[in-house]
C-alpha cells in the first residue's frame, strides 16, 4: 500500500474566523468567499499533482460539503482520494453534521475515507466518553456495513493536572505524556467496538513512540491498520521531524497536513498581498515540501 498524502481543508469554524475574520452567521456571499478559499487551495493541490510522484504515493484530499462541496465533487476525477469529515464542527463530544441523514451525505460524494475528529483523554469524564464512544461504534459499525472505511483523527488535549505534571511545558507533555495517552486511547475505542482503518495522529517525537502507537493500533489482528500523522499548525520544522520519524516506522503511511500548507498564504491573498497565481504556488511547493519530507 502506497502513503497517502492528505492536503488537510475540512476546517470550517476556524477557517471562518482566522482566515475571514468572520464571527456569527456568515452571509451568502461570506459564504461564496469560503468556497472560493477551498477551490483556490485545492488548485494548489491539483498544481503541485504535475511534480507529485505517482509511482510512490497517493495524493489526498480531506475536504468538507458545507465550504467544499464543489472541491468534493471534482477530486476524484482528477485522481485524488477523497475523504469527507462526519463531525459537526468546533463540538468537544463527538455529534454527527448532518444527524441521521449522514450516510446518504457521505454517499453522494463517493469518498473513499469518511473521517472523524475525536477529542479524548484517559481523564476525562467517563460518562462523557461513553457517550462519545458509543456514537462512534455505530458510525464505525454502519461505515463497514456500507463499505467505507473510518479514518479517525485523534486529539488528547492536556488536562491541567497533566500539564503541570511537566511544569506546564507543552513540548514535555507532547514527548512524555502524550504518547501514552494515545497508546491507552487507542485501546479504550477498540474496547468499545470503534474500528478505524486509518488512525490520524498527532506528531510523535521519537521512533520508539511512533512504534508503540502502531503495535496499539494493529492490536488484536488489526494487522492492515494504518497511522497517519497530522500537522496541528505546527511550524514546518517540527512537522518536518514528525513525519521523518514517522517515515521510519513501519505502519505509518503518510500524512493529513492542513493549515501549514495553505493558511499563510490563503491569509495574505485575502488580505490583497498575494494574487491566485501567486498562492496556488505557494500552496503547492508547500505541499511538495511535506511529501519529499516524508519520502526522503
Amino acid at each position: 500500500m502506497k502513503p497517502l498524502f492528505i492536503l488537510a481543508m475540512d476546517h470550517r469554524d476556524s477557517f471562518e474566523r482566522v482566515v475571514y475574520h468572520v464571527a456569527g452567521v456568515p452571509t451568502p456571499e461570506e459564504d461564496g468567499a469560503f468556497a472560493d478559499g477551498k477551490k483556490l487551495v485545492f488548485d494548489g493541490l491539483r498544481a503541485a499533482l504535475t511534480l507529485f510522484p505517482t509511482d510512490q504515493a497517493d495524493a489526498g484530499v480531506l475536504v468538507d460539503e458545507e465550504l467544499g462541496a464543489a472541491v468534493a465533487r471534482v477530486a476524484p476525477d482528477v485522481g485524488v482520494v477523497l475523504a469527507m469529515p462526519l463531525e459537526k464542527s468546533g463540538q468537544k463530544i463527538f455529534e454527527l453534521e448532518y444527524g441521521e441523514d449522514w450516510v446518504r451525505h457521505l454517499l453522494v460524494f463517493h469518498a473513499k475515507y469518511a473521517k472523524v475528529l475525536v477529542r479524548d483523554n484517559p481523564a476525562d469524564d467517563p460518562a462523557d466518553r461513553a457517550l462519545q464512544a458509543g456514537r462512534l461504534a455505530e458510525v464505525s459499525a454502519k461505515l463497514i456495513e456500507i463499505g467505507v472505511p473510518l479514518l479517525f483523527e485523534l486529539l488528547i488535549p492536556a488536562t491541567d493536572e497533566q500539564l503541570a505534571s511537566v511544569g506546564g511545558d507543552v513540548y514535555r507533555y507532547d514527548t512524555e505524556v502524550r504518547p501514552g495517552l494515545t497508546v491507552d486511547c487507542i485501546h479504550y475505542f477498540q474496547s468499545q467496538k470503534v474500528e478505524p482503518a486509518i488512525w490520524k495522529i498527532e506528531g510523535l517525537d521519537t521512533v520508539e513512540a511512533a512504534q508503540s502507537v502502531v503495535a496499539a493500533a494493529r492490536e488484536g489482528g488489526r494487522d492492515s491498520v494504518q497511522c497517519i500523522v497530522l500537522g496541528r499548525d505546527a511550524p514546518i520544522e517540527r512537522v518536518d521531524h514528525w513525519l521523518q520519524v514517522a517515515a521510519s516506522v513501519d505502519g505509518f503511511n503518510g500524512f493529513a497536513v492542513g493549515r501549514s500548507i495553505w493558511q499563510q498564504p490563503l491569509v495574505d491573498h485575502v488580505a490583497g498581498k498575494i494574487n491566485d497565481d501567486t498562492a496556488i504556488e505557494i500552496i503547492g511547493n508547500n505541499y511538495l515540501h511535506f511529501v519529499r519530507a516524508y519520502l526522503g
